[in-house]
């Protein structure tokens, strides 16, 4: 059984930067909806307690996005930034600027719908985020989705279209003027394809260019379909994943079994996430939370520590709505799955692989 009393943070190589951030990273996207400004405070000062060193958050946040609410994560994080003083060398703050509208659940209000990767459009975020983040530089800054249509959240089937996009070699541009000027110091991606992955490393190696630090996909024990083609590039271009999503959005908690609703719950809240409810999900999460339950331990923390114990993972993003499922999320970092149990997860997965991909 896990120790509840004492444990140790880690920390991984954040890509190629030469810098280190903490294998559990804190996600904010409820902040700001699910979250007041003095409880987002509270998560951080606990969070930095515990070491974590890695923020993450969004132009666009809070989750579900909404034009009242648009910008408040960042604000809060920003107030947090400004009230703790010389904390800020100590972080790696991580934003994300939105990708355009293309399909219906794309946000259409932030920066007026202005969210093509062009130069003027990024400098436009870059500068908005600064502002409400309090800080003058933005470490890890992240394309929250492709410029291009390509199947993310959740979406199967690929269709191929022929559509107006952003060449990427003309984003790299972009993002390079931003590190050169020192608004943000490193790249990353989000819910992009490995396509996507090797033409921005292609075209960073041939132009000298800003190389991609890290990928921000899903990934958890419903959804492995970042091994298919992305966990590779991980690990041999160290362009290691920010996995997001790691319980599947409370699922991998139990919390939601045998059609249980609790109150707070995103799933019973918003009916906008539908990823994670269909019955292959309802059947599988059981069978993975009666195992952690069989080997005595919390669902929750195994899953988390599963995808801890990922070698392509750079670091695993928890979201949490009160704090003592913060506490007890961060204390996965000390449990260790043994080989027998991962066999028995392994064993599970190709019964019904992926169910919410």
């Amino acid at each position: 059984m896990l120790n509840l009393e004492i444990y140790t943070m880690k920390y991984r190589p954040l890509g190629r930067t030469g810098r280190d951030v903490s294998l559990i990273a804190l996600g904010t996207m409820t902040w700001g909806e699910q979250n007041n400004e003095t409880q987002a405070h509270a998560q951080l000062d606990l969070a930095r307690e515990h070491g974590i060193t890695l923020i993450d958050t969004a132009e666009m946040y809070p989750v579900p996005p909404r034009p009242e609410t648009q910008g408040s994560t960042e604000r809060f994080l920003g107030s947090w930034l400004k009230k703790r003083g010389g904390e800020r060398d100590q972080l790696v703050i991580a934003t994300k600027a939105a990708g355009p509208a293309r399909k219906p659940h794309n946000p259409r209000h932030v920066r007026n719908g202005n969210n093509h990767f062009t130069a003027q459009a990024l400098n436009e975020a870059v500068d908005q985020s600064l502002q409400r983040l309090q800080t003058d530089y933005i470490d890890l800054y992240q394309l929250h989705w492709p410029d291009r249509s390509v199947n993310c959240f959740g979406q199967r089937g690929y269709q191929h279209l022929e559509e107006e996009t952003v060449p990427i070699a003309e984003t790299l541009d972009a993002l390079a003027s931003l590190v050169a000027r020192g608004k943000i110091r490193y790249i990353g991606l989000s819910n992009e394809t490995p396509w996507g992955v090797a033409e921005f490393l292609r075209l960073a190696n041939e132009r000298h260019l800003p190389r991609v630090a890290t990928i921000q996909n899903p990934y958890n024990l419903l959804n492995r379909t970042f091994e298919i083609g992305l966990a590779e590039f991980a690990l041999r271009e160290q362009v290691g994943l920010l996995a997001y999503s790691p319980l599947a959005f409370g699922v991998l908690s139990g919390k939601y079994l045998n059609g249980a609703q609790p109150a707070e719950g995103r799933l019973t809240l918003f009916s906008r996430f539908s990823r994670y409810t269909n019955p292959q999900v309802d059947r599988v999460a059981a069978s993975y939370v009666t195992l952690a339950r069989e080997a005595g331990l919390d669902p929750a923390q195994m899953a988390l520590a599963w995808v801890n114990s990922r070698p392509f993972v750079t670091s695993n993003i928890i979201g949490a709505t009160t704090m003592q499922q913060l506490e007890s999320n961060l204390r996965s970092v000390e449990l260790t799955l043994p080989e027998p149990l991962i066999a028995r997860l392994e064993a599970l997965h190709t019964l019904q692989p992926d169910p919410a991909p």
